[in-house]
């Protein structure tokens, strides 16, 4: 790596930051490579006036380029861009190296477990997981029973939700195995930071993010039915209501595939075609951001006006691939989450990389008695929710909110899971005129065809309001660039 030239080091952005007891990922890490001075320094140097002005120049471009996300219970703003704050997090070469092996351990175990619910369901048999959480599930289908997708891949593009406690140590929140948003921002926020940040950066040995959409097509190619010498290859989108309408845009172009919506393809002789100006065009794989339910209506929701009707017999037939594949929401499942360590141990004989947080099942009744003791200091989540929506952070929450919570929760016990407040990593962030602790989470993405590869990034997402927990975009939270480090 080359050595950065050191700037002055007079009282600046810094000098009034206070992370309090908390981790903060630049100032108190016990690793203190010299890059992390030399971003310290760097930024000792900026004037907040100057950090400010930066920032204003950022929010104009990402209102220009049109970067926004949807939310729909705000009727003033639909369309929203997302808070980008311009100081970047840091993760070194060595904990980027153990994250890099934990996920890829995690999503095999994941692939290797979907197989097994959908055919010989071992794990259940031999007691490793209750019948009622897999089969039970509302995410389980049971038309993918007995199917084999090509190179045994159900979640081509995974998504996986990580904090670090307040002692450092990276632990799993949770997976996103269905439909995981989020990459664009990975790769937009580091083309802000070259835009707008140019000198924080400058000289550091930073792994590129730009090779995304490459992968991303290289993965789908691979896993197109067999035979096919140049597979074609479209994302199918609900259109431009949807909340992550931008992405789809995004990754079409960055992988240089038609973006199509469900009318634009059509099923014939159980084989899916794309409509173009010049006559019908044979579709081999689709990179699908419609949930299940609205994929097919002949095979499930029959009023769904999104979806391609006939395609679930498309893809029986091994004609298409889908990714990621029908039922993959029961590995993203909260409850069944808590039993991802134990699929590790049982599908590769090895401990877990990444340790789960503690989880407990308000469907069992010692995890629901627990729960229902202890509301007041836990977190506790629907088990099929995303986003934030229905959660409640008891330390965080009035006795009235609790109390009608404890309502809730008490007549339908299977959809909750409860974990301890982890007190979340943070990082400085612009708040007015000053650097402020906000806490962050982080989403890196891994991608599954023949191997698995995770991209050397991923979104930062922080809580802007002080004291929240919630980093979720529709609750409030940005997102920071992520440097990973190279060396």
């Amino acid at each position: 790596m080359k050595q950065a030239q050191t700037l002055r080091h007079d009282p600046g952005l810094l000098s009034t930051y206070k992370p309090q007891s908390f981790f903060c990922e630049l100032t108190n890490r016990k690793d203190h490579p010299a890059v992390i001075q030399t971003l310290q320094n760097r930024l000792e140097s900026l004037t907040a006036t100057r950090l400010q002005e930066r920032a204003r120049v950022a929010e104009a471009e990402l209102f220009n380029l049109g970067i926004t996300f949807t939310v729909y219970t705000d009727r003033e703003a639909i369309d929203r861009i997302l808070p980008f704050d311009l100081i970047p997090r840091i993760i070194t070469a060595l904990e980027w190296q153990r994250l890099e092996q934990g996920l890829k351990q995690r999503v095999t175990a994941l692939n290797r477990f979907l197989w097994d619910i959908y055919h010989d369901r071992k794990i259940i048999k031999d007691g490793v997981i209750p019948e009622h959480l897999v089969l039970g599930n509302p995410n389980y289908r049971p038309e993918m029973q007995g199917f084999d997708p090509p190179c045994g891949t159900y979640i081509h593009i995974c998504g996986t939700d990580i904090i670090r406690d307040d002692t450092g140590k990276f632990v799993v929140l949770e997976d996103n195995a269905r439909t995981p948003s989020g990459v664009s921002y990975v790769i937009e926020n580091r083309h802000m930071m070259r835009r707008c940040m140019p000198d924080l950066g400058a000289d550091l040995d930073i792994h590129p993010v730009d090779e995304y959409g490459l992968r991303l097509q290289k993965t789908l190619t691979a896993v197109a039915p067999p035979g096919i010498r140049t597979p074609q290859v479209v994302l199918l989108s609900p259109g431009i209501y949807n909340s992550a309408y931008f992405e789809h845009v995004f990754l079409a172009r960055e992988m240089g595939v038609p973006l199509v919506e469900g009318r634009d393809l059509f099923v014939a002789e159980d084989r899916v075609f794309m409509r173009t100006v010049s006559g019908p065009r044979p579709v081999h794989a689709i990179y699908r951001r419609i949930d299940d339910a609205f994929l097919d209506p002949e095979a499930f929701n029959p009023d769904s006006m999104l979806g391609v009707p006939g395609l679930m017999r498309a893809y029986r037939a091994g004609n298409v691939t889908l990714a990621n594949a029908i039922g993959t929401g029961v590995a993203d499942d909260k409850a069944v989450y808590a039993y991802v360590p134990r699929m590790i141990r049982y599908y590769l004989g090895e401990d877990a990389i990444l340790e789960n947080v503690d989880t407990k099942i308000c469907a069992e009744p010692d995890g629901l008695a627990y729960t229902l003791d202890n509301l007041e200091k836990l977190v506790v989540k629907p088990v099929g929710e995303s986003g934030g929506y229905g959660m409640i952070i008891g330390p965080h929450a009035s006795a009235e909110e609790i109390a009608s919570f404890r309502e809730k929760l008490a007549g339908n016990p299977t959809n909750y899971i409860s974990q301890p407040v982890i007190n979340l990593s943070t990082t400085p962030t612009l708040i007015g005129n000053h650097l402020e602790a906000r806490h962050v989470d982080l989403r890196p993405f891994t991608l599954t065809g023949e191997t698995s590869w995770v991209l050397p990034g991923a979104l930062s997402r922080v809580a802007l309001k002080k004291g929240s927990l919630v980093v979720n975009s529709s609750q409030g939270g940005g997102s920071k660039d992520t440097w990973v480090l190279a060396s």
